[in-house]
């Protein structure tokens, strides 16, 4: 049986470190870089709301359904976004890596290259998942790109599978990664990581 407990996650450039009340502040401050409250593709909550943002991942993280991260680069301390593994399914050595965000300043750079090595080596090699999951928006072109650079397969579109803060109804582009596939993206993001 898969059993996640809370854990720091790092390399020379970037933490992941489990999420706390006491990242509230820093996490609007992130989220107010680049508006991303405002993005339709995601779900980043305004300033004002980390706090029910934060109490409610942690109240996942409790029931064993979700391990939540605060994103910090090592250079300064910053956080800069926020990730997790979620929909956790013991049973089947499953987990997704989800609820990812970045700073607008932060995107495409080694910020979410560093995050997902980290995440995605902690599944397999410590916690021995079969597979992992990436979802994200079907119109979220810069996500999926993201996504499949990592190496990640497209497993199919879950067709109008949520409904967004603004209302509109998203198709999901699911993702995936198995076990056999890893030690090959995993070279392939060492090289990424070390150029």
């Amino acid at each position: 049986m898969l059993r996640i407990e809370p854990v720091t996650l790092s390399t020379d450039l970037l933490t992941l470190r489990p999420l706390s009340l006491g990242d509230v502040p820093a996490l609007g401050e992130a989220a107010s870089d680049g508006a991303l409250w405002e993005k339709k593709t995601t779900t980043v909550p305004r300033p004002e709301s980390f706090g029910e943002y934060v109490r409610k991942a942690l109240g996942l993280q409790e029931a064993g359904l979700a391990l939540p991260f605060a994103t910090v680069v090592r250079d300064g301390n910053r956080v800069v976004g926020s990730t997790r593994y979620m929909n956790i399914d013991a049973v089947n050595h499953r987990v997704e890596i989800g609820t990812t965000w970045i700073a607008k300043s932060w995107q495409r750079t080694f910020v979410n290259t560093h995050a997902k090595f980290l995440m995605l080596r902690y599944a397999f090699e410590v916690l021995g998942c079969n597979a992992v999951e990436i979802r994200t928006h079907s119109q979220n072109d810069q996500s999926r790109a993201a996504i499949e650079r990592l190496g990640a397969r497209l497993d199919g579109i879950l067709r109008r599978h949520m409904i967004m803060p603004d209302g509109h109804i998203r198709d999901t582009a699911v993702y995936s990664i198995i076990a056999g596939e890893w030690p090959e993206v995993k070279a392939r993001l060492e090289r990424r990581l070390a150029g």
